[in-house]
């Protein structure tokens, strides 16, 4: 198997979403990596029925981090692929940790855990046969992010429990699995969830196009794949190239 080409990319370009860097320590990361701790932690106090408020506190905070690393990662150009690739695990992992947990306890409905984590078991099986022709990672989609942080609101609202909304009578009264579209009055959380789902069905759809249009185009012109994305040649300001990973000029530091 021959040598991968390396693309070669200006310096102002490398950390940004276009071009992450291969840096594991940055700000984001860190921030990311506390998030995963603090889903322990929620997990831990709402299983052992410890204080309801100090867990939907801890919950809340890590929902929070989850729009802070990518805004900081993105302002400072330390946009990095791990960054990119450990992102969505967290907040799979924080989200799985509040819809199940609310389920258990009776107060979601079923069928919105089965709509979450099978649309995420789908996505996780096309990634792997997009991967089979595609190398490079397909970029975050913006439904995405309003589907996440729509449900992240929604189940914090939920754990909160108020405020309680009178219900609209989209469905009929014997729909039980539907608390405030039939009527009923439900938290406020609830209809996030609701926005949340349907954000998060449109999602599928656009990963499955954009997956779609990425393996078609890797059939078509297969030399882009044999492109080192992960290690570009990085261009300084007076046109020399500096390998990536090695120590920039002076004067760029």
């Amino acid at each position: 198997m021959g040598l991968r080409k390396r693309i070669r990319i200006k310096r102002e370009l490398y950390g940004t979403s276009e071009y992450p860097s291969n840096k594991i320590f940055t700000i984001s990361n860190f921030i990311t990596f506390i998030r995963l701790i603090l889903t322990g932690v929620f997990l831990y106090l709402f299983v052992t029925d410890h204080s309801r408020y100090v867990a939907l506190a801890v919950y809340a905070i890590a929902a929070s981090t989850d729009w802070l690393d990518g805004q900081i990662a993105r302002a400072t150009k330390t946009v990095s692929w791990l960054g990119k690739v450990m992102d969505p695990v967290v907040d799979r992992a924080l989200l799985f940790t509040g819809v199940v947990g609310l389920v258990a306890r009776g107060e979601l409905p079923a069928w919105t855990c089965a709509l979450i984590i099978g649309r995420d078991v789908y996505l996780a099986a096309g990634g792997f046969v997009v991967r089979r022709f595609h190398r490079r990672p397909i970029d975050v989609v913006y439904v995405g992010k309003a589907a996440t942080a729509l449900l992240l609101t929604g189940f914090s609202f939920m754990l909160l429990g108020i405020p309680v909304l009178d219900g609209i009578h989209l469905l009929p009264a014997s729909w039980t699995l539907f608390p405030g579209l039939n009527g009923m009055s439900a938290p406020l959380g609830m209809f996030l969830v609701y926005a949340g789902v349907v954000c998060s069905m449109i999602t599928a759809v656009v990963y499955t196009i954009k997956g779609a249009l990425a393996i078609r185009r890797a059939v078509a012109h297969p030399e882009e794949e044999d492109e080192d994305f992960l290690n570009p040649e990085i261009d300084d300001e007076d046109g020399q190239t500096v390998p990536n990973g090695a120590a920039a000029p002076s004067s760029l530091r």
